[in-house]
């Protein structure tokens, strides 16, 4: 009943992992085909952003762009509704838009696009938003020390403003209002040149170096412009500021806008993006690494392929196909991962004791696997390192659970039903067995008939366990994790159950 139990888990682990290996081929591979307009409509397609900006979104986000494009749409439609997110993957989406040349891209605002949704959204052609949606509040903040949210450093804030300010100048839009949205410090007021006319947005740090100062007449700050706050405001006003482009009540608007074809595709999301968005939150990621490494102890401890095996192998194929998803993983992880695990193993079973080879195999498979996790492999600022930060504490708490995972296994394993079988027992006697061996100890298992104190003769290499002669006795035993030739002499020195400890004398 237990080998079929077995045998029925391990083939279940298997198909898992046929099913993990060809869904990564089918992620890859991929491709939706658009219904192209029957009259001479544009062709439009919506990509949905309707979570913060992070690796795994930013990743899905630009391949599923990417997609579009290579399909022949002429209108990309971006549904954002987004508090925003990591900087430099904001950065990346924003460089993606602003250099795709062959075809339309238009922020479609529902909602809110907050911070980096904000500054993705300048980087669109057009921006149609409703009436009461919100755009702006891209200030760059940190989490502190102390676990507060902070206002970044003058370094990160100057690189975003500049960004805002450029994305704005290239999307003919207001800069000085983009750059507001960055910047709490500064005011934002209208000017008129006396002669022309012309109506302009000014900050006071611009107007402080401007050389024609005298030639407009300066007119009261805006009501989103002041002090000790970041530019945000609502759909309609935005209009009004040159912001967005237009203002719309409905979905169905949106085509007569934009001069598309009425039945406007979605890019849903798929099963396997949905999946890999649950693999890359943090308490999955901690179980799937704490499973594994205790799954991959039980197979070490009976080496060749079964349910311990098997059960990590799905852990961390697991792992690291969100982690190839996200675009934080490549195959060097994979590799470094694998050669830790050659070093544990050389440690076991090849050379004796346990020291350098078993220590780096643990940095290799902890260190592979906080890589897997990160962009960048040294931080460059407060937010990725405080990224850095999490990943490492997520790993590291990871790795302390199995450790307590595996003293508790190792302890009362027998005691857990379902996982008794899995441990080997003393032999329990019948009475009538009893009596017979209490007359002829010779009848006892090899384990019963030693004693502590005695010598014997391995018969076969020790590493750490093997058999050995006591006598006419012959037994298994194990050492203290030494490795012993087949040939020497060794004397037993403990005996917990019927695991019998030796030493070489």
């Amino acid at each position: 009943m237990g080998k079929t139990a077995g045998n029925l888990i391990a083939a279940t682990c298997a198909a898992a992992i046929i099913v993990i290996v060809t869904t990564i081929a089918a992620t890859q591979a991929a491709a939706q085909v658009f219904r192209q307009p029957d009259d001479n409509r544009r062709s439009a397609v919506i990509i949905p952003m309707h979570e913060d900006i992070n690796s795994l979104s930013g990743a899905i986000l630009k391949r599923n762009f990417q997609q579009a494009v290579e399909s022949g749409v002429d209108v990309i439609i971006f549904d954002i509704d987004s508090p925003g997110g990591r900087v430099d993957v904001t950065f990346e989406l924003m460089d993606m838009i602003l250099e795709a040349d062959n075809v339309e891209t238009v922020a479609m605002i529902r909602r809110d696009a907050i911070s980096g949704a904000a500054l993705m959204a300048l980087a669109c052609d057009k921006i149609l938003m409703k009436p009461g949606a919100r755009l702006g509040d891209a200030g760059v903040i940190v989490l502190g020390l102390s676990g507060e949210f902070r206002y970044a450093e003058a370094k990160s804030r100057s690189m975003v403003a500049q960004r805002a300010r450029d994305t704005a100048t290239a999307t003919g839009r207001p800069a000085v209002l983009a750059e507001k949205m960055t910047d709490k410090d500064m005011v934002v007021f209208t000017a008129t040149h006396q002669e022309t006319g012309e109506v302009r947005y000014f900050s006071d740090k611009e107007w402080a170096t401007l050389d024609d100062a005298d030639q407009w007449e300066q007119g009261k700050p805006i009501r989103e412009g002041g002090k000790e706050m970041f530019f945000i405001a609502n759909g309609e006003r935005l209009v009004e500021l040159g912001i967005a482009d237009q203002t719309f009540n409905s979905q169905d608007e949106i085509a007569e806008i934009l001069g598309v074809d009425p039945a406007i595709e979605t890019m849903a999301p798929t099963w396997a993006e949905t999946f890999a968005r649950l693999l890359n939150t943090g308490w999955i990621t901690f179980f799937l690494i704490a499973i594994g490494l205790l799954a991959l102890v039980v197979e070490l401890s009976a080496p060749g392929i079964s349910v311990g095996g098997l059960v990590s192998l799905l852990c961390f194929s697991l792992f690291f196909w969100s982690r190839f998803a996200a675009g934080t993983s490549g195959w060097l992880e994979v590799m470094l991962f694998a050669l830790g695990l050659v070093f544990i193993a050389c440690e076991l079973f090849v050379i004796p004791g346990f020291g350098i080879a078993g220590l780096g195999g643990i940095v290799l498979l902890l260190g592979s696997l906080v890589m897997a996790s990160r962009r960048v492999l040294i931080p460059q600022n407060a937010e990725q390192l405080n990224g850095l930060g999490y990943d490492v504490v997520t790993v590291v708490g990871a790795f302390c659970a199995f450790l307590v995972g595996l003293f508790l296994l190792s302890h009362y394993i027998g005691e857990i039903p379902g996982l008794s079988r899995l441990t080997l027992k003393p032999p329990v006697l019948a009475d009538a067995d009893a009596v017979f061996a209490h007359n002829d100890p010779s009848s006892l298992p090899g384990w019963q008939q030693v004693e502590v104190g005695q010598v014997g003769q391995a018969v076969s290499p020790l590493r750490p366990g093997g058999r050995v002669q006591v006598g006419e006795i012959m037994v298994d035993v194990t050492t203290e994790g030494d490795f012993v030739e087949s040939g020497t002499a060794v004397k037993i020195i403990g005996k917990q159950g019927a695991r019998v400890i030796v030493r070489a004398t």
